[in-house]
């Protein structure tokens, strides 16, 4: 069950590149992250309700579920897109990958968690192979000329990057709490959706953005397909791995879905594979073995849920 869970985000975050490169347009950015997750809301919140399983919640809960929603569906992604303004989506994609380690830093500061020396081999293989596998669009962004070579632009990409990937990690942390409380992650996602769009509305309100839409197929296909598939389908299950595996081994799915982007990339975009391409795919394969198994005794790793509940 945990690996088919784990294979769905992989995949299905792996294609949403495809659905956000066909929302590319007359749209502005906030404006279709705002769309997102408001269509995702709709859908979402009201049918959990009509069917009874939207489980009660309290104050504090609620608390707890909005900062998840500020944190996983609204400034991470206003984080994330902008930065592709600035930087390649393969700049941000390997700095959203040290997700894994991120989450194993708070693990520890948040959850008195030790740091599990797998889970720090797992990031730094990973990373190394999502860095070799986007080695192209790093040399086109000047990074392997010095520090004297990147740009301000190029600075500015990292850091919304490095702040979108921070929030996400917080949310990370936010969802463990809940899923202790006894929280399913579908509950808390509907009303993280729900809180996370109402501060998207503030943020494109304080901006003055207007809502234009795009009425192509293809963006209406592309933002049912985010709302539906990315939102609600891709994070139910990852946060439930979260629940499940603990927020370090769920983390690993940042480094396995932009080697699917890539393998779509060849399809749709014609992306050319060299050596290094294949080096890294092969690294962040290791590092996802490393993390998943016991090779100590060539077996798939037990998980500890010995964990205390949150009261």
């Amino acid at each position: 069950m945990n690996a088919s869970l784990y294979a769905a985000t992989v995949l299905i975050w792996g294609s949403t590149w495809l659905a956000i490169y066909f929302q590319l347009g007359d749209v502005p950015v906030n404006v279709s992250v705002f769309y997102r997750f408001a269509l995702a809301a709709l859908l979402l919140l009201p049918w959990m309700w009509f069917t009874g399983k939207l489980q009660k919640t309290d104050r504090s809960d609620h608390t707890f579920m909005m900062l998840q929603g500020a944190c996983l569906f609204s400034l991470n992604f206003i984080c994330f897109y902008n930065a592709t303004q600035y930087v390649t989506s393969g700049l941000v994609a390997v700095v959203f990958s040290l997700a894994t380690l991120f989450n194993a830093v708070n693990n520890r500061l948040i959850w008195k968690e030790s740091i599990p020396k797998k889970v720090l081999v797992a990031g730094v293989i990973g990373t190394t192979g999502l860095v070799l596998l986007f080695l192209p669009e790093l040399q086109n962004e000047g990074l392997d000329s010095g520090a004297a070579g990147v740009s301000t632009d190029t600075l500015k990409g990292l850091a919304l990057a490095c702040l979108g990937t921070y929030f996400f990690s917080l949310g990370n942390m936010i969802s463990k709490r809940n899923s202790l409380k006894g929280i399913a992650p579908i509950t808390t996602n509907a009303y993280g959706m729900a809180y996370g769009t109402l501060i998207l509305a503030g943020i494109l309100f304080a901006t003055s953005e207007s809502l234009v839409i795009d009425t192509r197929p293809q963006y209406l296909g592309a933002l049912v397909y985010l709302s539906v598939f990315g939102s609600i389908v891709g994070f139910t299950t990852y946060l439930t791995l979260v629940a499940r595996l603990g927020a370090n081994k769920a983390a690993y799915a940042t480094v396995m879905f932009p080697v699917v982007a890539l393998l779509l990339s060849s399809w749709f975009e014609s992306y050319q594979w060299q050596m290094t391409s294949f080096v890294g795919l092969g690294l962040t394969m290791l590092g996802n073995l490393v993390i998943n198994y016991d090779l100590k005794n060539l077996r798939l790793s037990r998980f500890d849920h010995s964990e205390k509940r949150v009261l």
